[in-house]
């Protein structure tokens, strides 16, 4: 499997990358006890609010060109992105009606549905949208940290991701998978991408992890002081996937995704998903689906994640049902 390559101020500094696309859609609604969007996902129109994560990744600017294609192409309604914690929080705000979409990766949306890990007890009703591009676990330090492989990490301060996002699961699964005890191993601290990379700048962490799209935009700008090291975790893909389900998959950080990574790196790659509740209108879900997969060269122009756009392939996930009008596009898409 090949991957295509790809902080407002700083809420909207990813907008930097299409300004006039992505400033349109930047917005943080207040979540309404009526349930977000007040009945926007019944199919009579309104507002629809999409979860997203962090300023510092990739779900939150694209999720801005999603909810510009929404209000751009489909009669009735608007679109706004919310920032969170990504993808535990986004699948908890489906559940309570705070928002209509929302972005989370493979293993977070398998847990969900099954009512495991941080659901236990309490499984959540979402069907897919579709795949939306592949998630890569990144491991990151910076020289003079003294950390090459995540055994090093063992007695350090690092960061597993904001509480209640995928890199927290999966940073923790990665830990532990290398012999280290993420409660006693390390000192652990919860932070995102954009926080990761001003603790890693001033010393107050050694490394931390970080799940997003290639490039993430942090990491970009991290990259640019020259002493970013990318700690190889593929050899961990194995022993999660065998544990947990077929989302962690061994996949290469291209050479060159960031500035002066002269080799490719191996991490861990996992599937992004866009995922709705099934109250929602059919006709609705046939819309949204339509105008992200056939917007995709606009999209590219937010975030380059969006090349991996795959109508024929989007709807192709074992682990969670795709939404019936989602479905309905697929099929078309195909014939």
């Amino acid at each position: 499997m090949t991957t295509k390559q790809r902080s407002r101020k700083r809420l909207c500094a990813a907008a930097l990358i299409a300004p006039a696309l992505f400033l349109s859609a930047c917005g943080s609604p207040e979540p309404s006890s009526s349930g977000g969007g007040g009945g926007a996902d019944s199919g009579e129109g309104g507002s629809l609010s999409i979860a997203t994560g962090g300023t510092g990744g990739v779900y939150y600017p694209l999720g801005g060109g999603f909810a510009t294609v929404i209000r751009d192409n489909i009669e009735g309604y608007d679109a706004t992105v919310q920032e969170t914690n990504a993808s535990v929080d986004n699948m908890l705000l489906i559940q309570n009606g705070s928002a209509q979409l929302a972005f989370s990766v493979g293993d977070v949306v398998s847990d969900a549905v099954e009512g495991v890990g941080e659901f236990e007890g309490n499984a959540i009703e979402i069907c897919s949208l579709g795949n939306i591009y592949n998630n890569f676990m990144q491991a990151v330090s910076v020289d003079g940290a003294g950390i090459q492989s995540v055994e090093d990490m063992a007695g350090k301060v690092v960061s597993v991701g904001a509480p209640g996002s995928a890199t927290e699961v999966a940073a923790l699964r990665i830990l532990e998978a290398a012999g280290i005890d993420p409660e006693t191993g390390v000192e652990r601290r919860q932070l995102g991408a954009a926080e990761t990379v001003a603790a890693l700048r001033d010393g107050t962490i050694d490394a931390g992890f970080w799940s997003g799209g290639l490039p993430t935009g942090a990491l970009i700008d991290l990259a640019s002081d020259g002493d970013m090291v990318l700690v190889p975790i593929g050899e961990y893909a194995e022993p999660l996937a065998s544990e947990f389900g077929d989302y962690y998959v061994a996949e290469d950080i291209p050479a060159n995704t960031y500035e002066g990574q002269t080799e490719a790196v191996p991490a861990i790659a996992s599937p992004n998903l866009l995922v709705a509740s099934p109250s929602m209108d059919e006709q609705l879900q046939e819309d949204i689906t339509r105008t992200i997969f056939e917007n995709e060269e606009a999209l590219i122009q937010v975030h380059p994640a969006a090349e991996e756009l795959d109508a024929a392939t989007a709807g192709d996930i074992s682990y969670i049902e795709t939404c019936p009008g989602a479905q309905t596009y697929f099929d078309e898409a195909a014939g």
